[in-house]
Formats: C-alpha cells, structure tokens, sequence
C-alpha cells in the first residue's frame, strides 16, 4: 500500500495521483510492522540458511501471512545487518589484540557485494 504524504503550501490543480510525475505530492510507502511470532519465525529460517528462495520463501510467507516480497526483503535487510555485525565483531577483535583497525564498513571497497537496504509494501 501506497499513500500520500501530506502537501504543503500547493495550490489545488486537480486530483492527484500516482501517475503524476513531477507534481507537488510525493508517494509515501507505508513501513512494513512485522509482528513478534513472524520475527521469530524469520529468525529461526535465517539461521538456518542466510538465502531464501523459490518454493521455500513462497511458503514461509503464505505461513506467517506475508507477501513474497515482504520475506525477500527482510532476508535482505537481514543479511546486511549480519555481515554488518560481522565486520563490527572482526574490529574488536583486532582492536582488542593491538591490531591494526580495518577500514570502516562505509568504505567503498567494503561495499561492492553489498545489497542495499530496501522495504517495499505491497
């Protein structure tokens, strides 16, 4: 679901739509708020395997009464904040021995495998 941020300070020039590229109202998509058995129940698969695919993800989401898309992206949302947890883990360990600290997470050359953060409603 899609819904229309407020307009401020416009002019009426008509009803306003998805279709109206360039106009003064922007679509505003609406966050998805998973409920706590569907997290856990996510959590528990992405132990289990960091990938969900093809007939797995379709019935996961028709069990927890989600959308494929809505598993897809928490799968890889979810796997941006483990290999983020990961290079956090890696840096304390080497600060911790007197190592030499590795480049942060925001570097470009750390980001080249990296799927971007993505939340989409259907």
């Amino acid at each position: 679901g899609l819904e229309l941020s407020h307009c401020v300070g416009t002019t009426p020039l008509g009803p306003a739509g998805p279709w109206r590229s360039g106009g003064p109202c922007k679509m505003k998509r609406v966050r998805t708020v998973f409920k706590p058995e569907q997290l856990e129940r996510l959590e528990q698969e992405f132990l289990k395997q960091q990938y969900m695919v093809g007939t797995e993800r379709v019935d996961l989401a028709a069990t927890l009464h989600l959308t494929e898309t809505q598993v897809k992206v928490w799968f890889q949302n979810r796997r941006i904040k483990w290999r983020k947890q990961s290079m956090e883990q890696k840096a304390a360990k080497l600060s911790q021995f007197g190592g030499i600290q590795p480049a942060s997470a925001d570097s470009t050359d750390s980001k080249e495998h990296e799927e971007d953060p993505v939340d989409v409603e259907l």
